[in-house]
């Protein structure tokens, strides 16, 4: 099973500007360490492992994943770290094969030129023969086999005080083995940028940013690729030393051979208060156009993501989460087809118990909802368990 939404121990918990960085920090467990081993393994029940809109198929869900993770400063201005974590989930009722096989390949190099400038690149590649986002629509029992890639690249530099710079790229692509599911969704997707930050207060960073976005698709590209600009202003401000706020705004103008342009707007908004020691509470929302599970019909996805998550240290050793999020979008039909309303929320709980440094043990549930204007879209799935880390 992939990890829970909700995210455990102090981790960035909003995919807004609250945490624009794109990298996630070394773990605890790993710091001061070259080589790392761990080991998890959980069980789980499932009670809709296709994610079917009907003819649910319930299962309990046996995992193990080992990890061996490698950090190392090459040099004093060069750092490196890489990751190999495969993982095993069998299923003791699934149709057809109860063994499947997924693996994370991660690797990152971040090098300091000076005081002002930094190269940072990562590249982060996966194969999940049981993926947590099943699609939409997609009848029960069908192989949703995915390779991604994701590469990203930021160079931040300082031309003056107070004014930084970032030049960025990321490229990603997805790869569905079934055929019939690649023919539809297998894809690149290109965005290269510029962002800048201008300190105007030490509490308060004025921001500006241009995106430009390729989406090329493996099969019907007349019909499916799109190119798209995006120009966004904003802030970043520490409205205190427990208080941070951020907002983006601005607009996205969208351009397809095959259907008439689109200018939508886009919003990124986020806070985050750091109430004690270990606990938090964080909250965002977000207007973005989105690519769509079913491009044959839909030709894109207007989205509102709205989501708050909390984090409470009872003890230092017992720590309680809790995630809901809850994204009202529109499904644009291409010409013939109606636009359709679908709504999805998700919802996580989960309590971590920390024995010593190297052991964490956690019991979670988690919750995925879709009402859909279309039948076969919608989606009811719970999942409970228990899982333990051993880090050597």
């Amino acid at each position: 099973m992939r990890p829970l939404r909700i995210i455990l121990l102090g981790s960035s918990l909003g995919f807004c500007a609250i945490a624009r960085a794109v990298y996630a920090p070394i773990p605890e467990e790993e710091k001061g360490k070259g080589l790392t081993i761990s080991l998890e393994s959980g069980i789980t029940y499932d009670s809709n492992i296709f994610g079917a809109a009907s003819d649910a198929i319930s299962s309990f869900v046996f995992e193990v994943s080992p990890k061996i993770a490698f950090n190392s400063s090459l040099d004093e201005q060069t750092f490196f770290t890489a990751s190999f974590q495969p993982r095993l989930d069998y299923f003791e009722n699934r149709p057809g094969t109860k063994a499947l096989y997924s693996q994370d390949v991660d690797a990152r190099i971040a090098h300091t030129f000076s005081t002002t400038s930094a190269l940072d690149l990562s590249d982060e590649y996966a194969y999940d023969q049981d993926p947590a986002s099943l699609l939409s629509g997609v009848p029960v029992n069908t192989d949703q086999t995915l390779q991604s890639n994701q590469f990203d690249g930021r160079y931040t530099f300082s031309p003056v005080e107070r004014l930084e710079v970032a030049l960025k790229t990321r490229i990603m692509y997805y790869d569905y083995i079934d055929p019939v599911i690649g023919d539809e969704l297998n894809r690149f997707e290109n965005l290269y940028g510029v962002e800048s930050d201008y300190t105007l207060l030490p509490e308060l960073k004025l921001a500006g940013e241009y995106r430009h976005e390729d989406v090329d698709y493996a099969n019907n590209p007349g019909e499916n690729d799109k190119h798209s600009d995006f120009l966004m202003a904003g802030f970043d401000y520490k409205v205190g030393p427990q208080l941070t706020a951020t907002l983006r705004v601005g607009g996205e103008y969208t351009r397809r051979d095959s259907l008439s342009s689109l200018t939508t707007p886009y919003v990124e908004a986020a806070v985050k208060y750091d109430y004690a020691k270990g606990s938090f509470i964080s909250a965002g929302y977000t207007y973005d156009l989105e690519e769509t599970s079913d491009p044959v019909l839909f030709s894109d996805e207007k989205t509102n993501t709205m989501f708050v998550n909390i984090q409470h240290a009872f003890t230092a050793l017992i720590v309680g989460s809790a995630s809901l999020e809850y994204i009202p979008a529109t499904l644009i039909g291409r010409p013939g087809q109606a636009n359709i309303e679908e709504d999805t929320t998700h919802a996580g709980l989960a309590a971590t118990y920390l024995p010593t440094k190297n052991w964490t043990v956690s019991a979670f549930y988690d919750y995925d909802f879709v009402d859909s204007g279309l039948s076969y879209r919608g989606m009811n799935r719970s999942q409970v368990g228990v899982r333990a880390v051993v880090t050597f």
